[in-house]
């Protein structure tokens, strides 16, 4: 899975999966005490103890799980990443201590607790609001025994593209405008696209925009963004930290309206063994520097240029100054 898909199949499979076994990528299970041998080997002196990072199955994941593992290394932790397939199976062992922290997001890990504590019909917490979603989030997390550090402006959320040229023809920058313009769209997405309240009835009720149909090409995948490139579709879904939408001469509409929820990135972790200040302060530093443009480069030297995620970490780091060694 990457970045661009993790939206929808969280949301596909949340109520589901919470009943289903834990078992880590590559038969390597988490219980019984932290283990790396899925994941990176420890780095830093370790004089303020040893720190397990989570990190779920896709790039943009993988790579704060580093930048989170270098900067606490730095800071004279041993810290180490641990690498697993999807917040069902590591939410359970954040909360039990096999995991210390992992990057999360906000809306989507408060949704995610939300059902797994009120059922499949509980009413949504997360909104646009990310003062309100944290706050929600904080309360769901709380009797878990997970803490909710501050969140940053870097969004990792569902977004809507359009070829270049159709933004230009049509004067089009923001959904809004769009919306406005009446011109009718085909959507490139998941099938799903058709009832959810973030797709295309959000877009027909929030912006007026005219849903033509659906094109299940799936969500930013290469097709669907061929179809848009293509003019096959017109719209394309997708997430804000998509680093392959110049590829296809796509842009991204504003969300001017806040149809999507709050998805910023937002460090959690475990409130007993490193709900301390120090983790949060070093954290905290990271959370305040990043961005999404910073995310979407990440994510493009990784996914496009094919570099380490240890290594685009590093240099991100340095070039910010966030590393003292």
């Amino acid at each position: 899975m990457n970045s661009r898909t993790r939206r929808i199949a969280v949301a596909a499979v949340a109520v589901g999966a919470l009943t289903t076994g834990l078992t880590a990528c590559g038969g390597d299970s988490l219980e019984g005490g932290k283990s790396d041998k899925a994941g990176s080997g420890s780095e830093g002196s370790g004089k303020k103890g040893t720190v397990v990072v989570g990190a779920a199955g896709f790039t943009e994941s993988k790579v704060m799980a580093e930048l989170y593992k270098q900067v606490l290394a730095d800071a004279g932790y041993s810290a180490s990443v641990k690498t697993v397939e999807n917040r069902e199976i590591y939410e359970p062992q954040l909360a039990k201590g096999a995991i210390d922290v992992v990057p999360e997001y906000a809306a989507t890990l408060a949704e995610f607790l939300n059902l797994k504590k009120n059922g499949a019909d509980a009413k949504p917490v997360a909104s646009s609001d990310l003062d309100a979603t944290v706050t929600a989030l904080r309360g769901l997390a709380g009797p878990e025994g997970l803490t909710v550090l501050d969140a940053g402006e870097a969004v990792d959320q569902n977004a809507f593209a359009v070829s270049a040229d159709y933004a230009k023809q049509h004067h089009v920058k923001t959904l809004s405008d769009l919306g406005k313009s009446g011109q009718k769209v085909k959507i490139a997405a998941g099938d799903e696209c058709e009832k959810r309240p973030f797709c295309a009835p959000g877009l027909e009720k929030t912006y007026g925009i005219k849903v033509s149909g659906i094109d299940p090409k799936g969500v930013g995948t290469t097709q669907a963004k061929q179809a848009v490139k293509n003019g096959e579709d017109q719209l394309v879904l997708t997430t804000t930290t998509d680093a392959t939408l110049k590829n296809f001469g796509l842009v991204l509409l504003e969300d001017d309206k806040k149809l999507q929820n709050a998805d910023n990135i937002v460090p959690v972790v475990n409130t007993k063994d490193a709900g301390d200040k120090a983790i949060a302060v070093v954290l905290g530093k990271l959370t305040k520097t990043l961005t999404t443009d910073d995310l979407v480069e990440l994510n493009r030297k990784v996914d496009a240029e094919r570099q380490k995620e240890a290594d685009v970490a590093k240099e991100y780091l340095q070039s910010k100054g966030l590393l003292k060694n």
